[in-house]
């Protein structure tokens, strides 16, 4: 009878411990899965090989405006389509000037110019987009579908006869204005609720700034903008990359070559990530990574919007402070080309080499190369030094018809805002 007591609580005494055990290894792999989610953040998340990239709302772009009333101009040099500044109501105005204009008709700069010189609002995404890439941009829905063989750089509404005219201009000889369902009404009650006076165009001067890009949009006192190191956003480890791309991390056809570079093998697919933190995607004859599109052939907004949410899982989970952002899109046939830079805080970041951050290649639907450059910008809780405008534009007067702007220049380890002449 003893015998039996004791069995049965030894009994009980082993199931326990199991419990136990399993308690222990389940609460181990919760900790895990929490671990690793905060290390990798929304790269985990990535287009895998049975995802799609699907638009993102939250993408944005750089964008520079000029509120133009009868006693002078408000500007801003350092906007992004998501601030709330921007949203409303310029962003809501330009995306209601986009969805009504109808009948464009060719233009001049000249033509442009003059209607920038009166009542309206100016703005300027620093690269030619697609009409419905911008819309895109400004939260505009499908429903909304302007042009998508315009492309602009430089967007104006600018009053006449009561009404207003939407102007587009690449920056370049393509310029073309039509009329909108922007009253004019409207567009005065939104020049009215900005303080004029902080900002001219190189065109308003008398000065050296007379050499410029009539364009350049000078701010009477630059912001503070702080200073960013540039740290190693790879030094953790690639394992997180790999299973955001469809790699199996301990694949076997994974190795060093000579010059450094990691060579990750699956198939026909090759993953290439090189010392200076660059990497290089090649998908096989079945590719595995897609935008999400409608129909086999994605439309610019698609395509823009797709490999902007694919990047945005890629990039901004470790790049810190910057986000990526549109700078090109081209297309010959089924192929489409997307370059992207790094952007902090509305201003662009430029390379030394004059490099991008980012360039997705698609075949129809379908990511077949990738092209990444991976950074991290931390701040360096210090301002960055600019020369007071009047000595940056002595010094841009010297190369006549650049346009005088601000922008992040990475050198030596750091990142900092500079006057920039292009």
């Amino acid at each position: 009878m003893e015998e039996q007591r004791r069995n049965r609580r030894n009994l009980i005494q082993n199931l326990l411990i199991t419990l136990l055990a399993l308690s222990a290894v389940v609460l181990f792999a919760q900790t895990q899965l929490y671990n690793l989610d905060l290390t990798t953040g929304q790269a985990t998340a990535a287009t895998g090989p049975s995802q799609s990239a699907a638009p993102a709302a939250e993408l944005t772009a750089p964008v520079r405006v000029a509120v133009t009333g009868d006693y002078g101009r408000h500007g801003g040099i350092a906007l992004t389509t998501e601030d709330p500044g921007f949203a409303d109501p310029l962003g809501r105005r330009l995306l209601e000037a986009l969805g009504s204009a109808r009948d464009y008709a060719p233009c001049t700069g000249a033509d442009f110019l003059r209607a920038l010189r009166g009542p309206s609002l100016y703005y300027d995404f620093l690269e030619p987009l697609p009409l419905s890439v911008l819309a895109g941009l400004l939260g505009g829905g499908e429903e909304l579908s302007p042009r998508e063989d315009l492309s602009a750089r430089r967007l104006l509404i600018a009053a006449q006869s009561g009404g207003t005219v939407l102007y587009l201009w690449d920056g370049g000889e393509t310029c073309f204005r039509a009329t909108t369902a922007v009253s004019g009404d409207s567009l005065e009650q939104v020049i009215g609720r900005y303080e004029l006076g902080d900002a001219s165009f190189a065109m308003d001067g008398t000065g050296p700034e007379k050499a410029l890009d009539p364009c350049s949009l000078l701010p009477a006192q630059p912001p503070e903008l702080p200073a960013y190191t540039v740290g190693d956003p790879l030094a953790g480890g690639t394992d997180w990359l790999l299973s955001a791309l469809g790699f199996n991390p301990r694949s076997r056809t994974r190795h060093t070559e000579s010059n450094g570079t990691e060579l990750i093998m699956d198939g026909d697919r090759t993953l290439r990530i090189r010392p200076d933190n660059s990497v290089h995607y090649q998908s096989g004859d079945e590719p595995s990574l897609r935008v999400k599109a409608a129909g086999d052939l994605p439309t610019a907004r698609e395509a823009a919007l797709g490999a902007g949410s694919l990047l945005e899982g890629l990039l901004s989970p470790i790049s810190g402070e910057a986000r990526p952002w549109l700078q090109s899109l081209r297309r010959s046939g089924e192929v489409t080309v997307l370059r992207f830079g790094y952007q902090l805080g509305g201003l662009p970041v430029r390379f030394q080499d004059g490099s991008f951050a980012a360039e997705v290649t698609l075949t129809g639907s379908a990511v077949t190369a990738l092209t990444l450059r991976f950074r991290q910008y931390v701040s360096a809780e210090e301002a960055s030094l600019l020369l007071p405008l009047p000595q940056a534009l002595a010094v841009a007067a010297g190369d006549p018809g650049k346009e005088l702007s601000v922008g992040y220049v990475e050198r030596a380890g750091t990142c900092r805002a500079c006057w920039l002449s292009d």
